[in-house]
């Protein structure tokens, strides 16, 4: 006989989920704030994005075109890839969450690095499965102990390329030894979500691996340099055949019809992103410089952010910079959930913002203990 239960209950494993938590946004009594803490970018979004949101809004009664057909030629052609592989969502964390709800079930494992972004493994043990978390060396992904980490149960191998919080990336030679070295029938995701930041001659964000490989998809996100965070938007270039199976489940409109807009004019005005790269890649190298130059480790990123080490001395830890910075207005990425207990995230803002921080860390470093 059946046991009655007192109330719902989730089936087994949801419990065992530990919540995302964003970047935190506030600095309470502090009169004027810089965020930093959620990779956003300094530029906001292209005004071509904003003056189609705003014409997105005169026809609000309407479903949006449930294919994304503006969004997903307007990828097409920029990127030159064939319309009929891409897949748009409600930002890439819909694609991310798809992937495992399709192909992984009970008994299945998904393989992600050390430091990787935490929605993979929420979403692993959320389809049912084990996610299996393999060490990275020097803070990058490492190919031979992810292959080393395959085993029959393995479905799906999740890759930040570049990686979020560490700002280190795989160049293409070793991305194209991991795929060749795995399964035929185990995914290879590839999460490019700051690609377009990259200045790196052996970088492919994953474009040509999808087209030549059955068992290769990259994830893209609007919500870093095109500056759309706040519509979701992100898409993913994949096989024919992946495609057609995350079609078949996601919803119907996953996709609102600003977005959907938005996205498309964002994606053509590349000329406004030209100058994001520009900024980026300037205060990327001006920042690690001046925070070398004051006793910190800075782990070399490719990324629009940096990944920052603080000593391991009373009064000049993480937390002791964290709440130094916040009482001047200044809001870092704490990632002791990425398993960096002493360190921080700094997005690349404003001149404003950046030459702030390098000021108060300057304050903070000469303090006496």
């Amino acid at each position: 006989m059946s046991m009655e239960m007192s109330k719902p209950v989730p089936r087994p494993g949801i419990l065992d989920i530990a919540a995302y938590v964003p970047g935190k946004e506030h600095a309470p009594g502090v009169a004027r704030v810089f965020k930093l803490s959620s990779n956003e970018t300094p530029f906001g979004a292209s005004p071509k994005a904003i003056e189609a949101f705003r014409a997105a809004g005169e026809h609000l009664e309407r479903y949006p075109d449930g294919q994304a057909k503006e969004l997903r030629q307007a990828i097409a052609d920029v990127h030159g890839l064939n319309t009929a592989n891409i897949l748009c969502g409600n930002g890439s964390d819909e694609l991310l969450a798809l992937l495992c709800h399709v192909y992984l079930g009970a008994g299945d494992e998904g393989i992600v690095t050390e430091h990787g972004f935490l929605i993979y493994k929420i979403q692993i043990m959320a389809a049912g499965a084990t996610p299996v978390t393999v060490k990275e060396k020097d803070r990058t992904v490492d190919v031979d102990a992810i292959l080393a980490a395959v085993t029959d149960k393995t479905k799906i191998v999740f890759i930040a390329n570049p990686a979020n919080p560490t700002g280190t990336y795989v160049p293409v030679s070793e991305i194209r030894r991991l795929q060749a070295g795995l399964p035929k029938h185990v995914i290879l995701v590839l999460d490019a979500a700051y690609a377009e930041y990259v200045r790196r001659n052996d970088y492919e964000a994953g474009l040509e691996l999808v087209s030549s490989n059955p068992n290769v998809v990259m994830t893209r996100t609007f919500s870093k340099i095109y500056g759309l965070a706040a519509l979701r938007v992100g898409w993913m270039y994949g096989p024919a055949d992946i495609v057609d199976a995350l079609s078949r489940v996601r919803m119907p409109f996953n996709m609102n019809g600003a977005a959907i807009a938005a996205g498309a004019a964002a994606m053509r005005d590349q000329a406004f992103i030209a100058q994001a790269v520009a900024h980026n890649t300037l205060w990327i190298e001006k920042v690690t410089r001046a925070f070398e130059s004051i006793g910190l480790e800075v782990t070399p990123s490719v990324a629009n952010f940096v990944l920052v080490h603080f000593p391991d001395t009373d009064g000049k830890r993480a937390a002791d910079a964290d709440e130094f910075l916040t009482n001047r207005g200044y809001i870092l990425r704490a990632v002791r959930a990425y398993g960096f207990p002493n360190s921080l995230r700094m997005s690349i803002g404003t001149e404003e913002a950046n030459l702030g921080v390098i000021d108060a860390l300057t304050e903070f470093m000469g303090r006496k203990a």
